[in-house]
């Protein structure tokens, strides 16, 4: 990936159910399962995908922060992320229109040992936020193209 050049980048998974909760998710070589909990009526074999979601915004924003110290010349000796969202399944198990189906708010907490002033901190973490593309997907609409084909 040419991560200079200022191009869009495709990034791509494959996707198969396993059973109606269980997922086996495929990209560049990794594979990994999505399912829910059994009290879901999942079989509790991997994390579900909003806990992925947060799991990608937490991995995202280590990347971004460290890139971005790099950048500021900030040395980040430790760094901790908390996340936790609220959702309420209503809409998702068919039972309400309302609320939305995704998450109603995300909180991030970042712990971190660094070598800055508090004003820096607060410049950092700004654009932490800023350049996150996963907090970037949460924070604003993003187009979908959903298409179907039959077997």
């Amino acid at each position: 990936m040419d991560t200079e050049n200022s191009q869009s980048v495709t990034f791509d998974v494959s996707a198969s159910a396993e059973s109606p909760t269980k997922t086996r998710v495929s990209t560049r070589g990794f594979e990994f399962i999505v399912d829910e909990p059994e009290t879901l009526g999942g079989s509790n074999e991997g994390p579900n995908p909003v806990e992925y979601l947060l799991g990608a915004l937490a991995g995202c924003m280590n990347v971004v922060a460290h890139q971005v110290a790099r950048e500021m010349d900030i040395d980040v000796r430790n760094l901790e992320l908390a996340i936790d969202g609220d959702l309420n399944p209503a809409k998702f198990m068919g039972k309400d229109d309302e609320p939305r189906a995704g998450y109603e708010e995300v909180r991030v907490d970042i712990t971190a040992d660094v070598d800055a002033t508090d004003e820096t901190v607060e410049q950092w973490l700004s654009a932490v936020e800023e350049r996150c593309p996963v907090s970037d997907n949460l924070g604003h609409e993003t187009p979908m193209d959903i298409s179907f084909s039959s077997r």
